[in-house]
């Protein structure tokens, strides 16, 4: 997929700094560290974007998928882009990618992730219907551009 034409598909993105102690003895980001740059992004988009009180109704990953397409090197500037595919009952499933440019410049999609996250009761840590305040929230709105 072209990566401009993929930009216009999210309205929202995070930076996320590339830390020395990400990479491994390959010396690019260790594919275990993909999975915390996606965390990240997941909770900013749901603080920053959806307001998401976490104390009151939580979130918990149900199921997480990942195709990794260019390694990450510690000089990349990389960005995580998010956005709401499907919102079910208790369920919704976030897609996310990391692109960015490496040293020379050039424009690089470096992974996907695909996660489903289920709303669950605080208290009860059992599954809880996804708060109509999040829903409208949580879809994408082409107005608001990263």
């Amino acid at each position: 997929m072209e990566i401009d034409h993929l930009l216009k598909e999210f309205d929202f993105s995070t930076p996320i700094q590339i830390r020395f102690s990400d990479i491994d003895g390959y010396m690019h980001v260790n594919n275990g560290v993909y999975f915390n740059y996606f965390e990240h992004s997941r909770a900013d988009f749901l603080h920053s974007r959806c307001g998401w009180d976490i104390m009151e109704v939580g979130t918990v990953v149900a199921r997480i998928e990942m195709d990794y397409f260019k390694p990450i090197h510690l000089e990349d500037e990389i960005k995580a882009f998010v956005k709401c595919v499907r919102i079910g009952n208790s369920s919704f499933v976030l897609e996310q990618y990391l692109l960015g440019n490496d040293k020379s410049g050039q424009q690089i999609l470096f992974a996907k992730c695909i996660c489903t996250m289920v709303s669950v009761d605080m208290k009860t840590m059992k599954p809880t219907p996804v708060p109509e305040i999040y829903r409208a929230k949580l879809a994408f709105n082409p107005e608001k551009q990263a």
